[in-house]
């Protein structure tokens, strides 16, 4: 929970809103060569010389996309880099700078944003990312964050969705389907405790899925790797709304078709046991969960010899002729059409 009685609480009121911003942001340190001025002017300065600039940007709402009743707020902070960095590098980019702002309400002290902002820092400080600026405003609905990040890439490097061709490999990084059974863990656990407070749950079993819910990691490991293989994939997307959705993503804007091997989906071992737990298909989480943050791209056959034998890369199809239209072969090698049911922001 986000308060506790015995701890320091310093109303917000005592800061002023510049007051604040200097506060929060007074120990983020500038890294990057492209940063020519951060945090402390009327907006930040940036030089990418010869390289192009990738901007993407995500807003996070309490109780759309988190749960401050299981979500730690330094997890959250943490969190919320990583889904604006896995944006870029899906673009096969180089992220380099981000800018943070919330909207935050009165029931919030300072030691709650001190929380918060920690973990903004941490997820800067590993991956090299500069915070570079933001606002804050206040809010009569709870938490808002929203984060702003910037990357830079070389006109010959960058990737889209757009790319793939007719025989290229489907390929995905890590494993999937993570997040959402850590998310069925967490909420379990939150009806449990509303019924019996004083119940402490073991929950050393699903330690791994709870992780990659709370606290997801971009790929910005795969980006390097495919560097340096050599590989430079057709199309990229990152998996944030689930493999189905991002593949059909894929599709549509190369004007192609795929199979999809479901035998071929990497799945965790703890990911397939809480699925019969829970009496939830896996093959259908892989599918629509969503919120893993690994990378789905196409690269083409000749590059296949580059990746077999990778350990962060599995081949999970290929892509088709738009014609022939877009599929998920099954275990038992029958073809059914691929539809996306994961995440819609709008939907009740």
């Amino acid at each position: 929970m986000i308060e506790d009685k015995n701890q320091q609480r310093t109303d917000l009121g005592n800061l002023g809103e510049f007051g604040l911003i200097e506060h929060l942001t007074k120990n983020f340190n500038i890294n990057q060569k492209s940063t020519i001025r951060g945090i402390g002017d009327d907006a930040a300065v940036l030089d990418f010389k010869d390289k192009q600039v990738v901007l993407t940007t995500d807003l996070l709402v309490e109780g759309v996309h988190f749960d401050l009743s299981y979500a730690p707020l330094k997890h959250l902070g943490y969190k919320s880099v990583m889904v604006n960095l896995s944006d870029v590098y899906a673009m096969n980019a180089k992220a380099t700078q981000i800018t943070v702002s919330i909207a935050v309400s009165n029931r919030f002290p300072l030691e709650a944003l001190e929380e918060l902002y920690e973990g903004i820092q941490t997820a800067a400080k590993i991956y090299g990312v500069d915070v570079v600026g933001g606002d804050t405003t206040s809010s009569s609905t709870g938490l808002l964050i929203s984060i702003t990040a910037l990357g830079e890439v070389t006109k010959n490097e960058v990737v889209y969705r757009k790319g793939a061709m007719p025989n290229d490999l489907l390929v995905v990084s890590g494993d999937l389907g993570g997040a959402y059974m850590g998310l069925q863990v967490l909420e379990r656990e939150k009806e449990v405790y509303k019924v019996n407070p004083t119940n402490q749950p073991d929950l050393s079993m699903y330690t791994y899925m709870i992780e990659r819910q709370l606290k997801p990691e971009a790929r910005k490991d795969i980006v390097k790797l495919l560097k340096d293989l050599d590989v430079k994939p057709t199309s990229l997307i990152d998996i944030s709304d689930g493999l189905s959705s991002e593949i059909l993503h894929i599709c549509k804007q190369s004007k192609v078709g795929c199979d999809l091997y479901e035998s071929k989906i990497p799945l965790d071992p703890q990911v397939i046991s809480a699925c019969e737990e829970f009496k939830i298909d896996s093959t259908t989480v892989a599918l629509n969960g969503g919120e893993d943050y690994e990378l789905l791209m196409t690269i083409s056959q000749k590059d296949y010899p580059k990746i077999k034998a990778n350990p962060n890369l599995t081949v999970i199809g290929f892509i088709t002729e738009e014609s022939a239209g877009k599929h998920l072969v099954t275990r038992a090698d029958t073809k059914i059409e691929l539809k996306a049911q994961g995440w819609k922001s709008f939907n009740d």
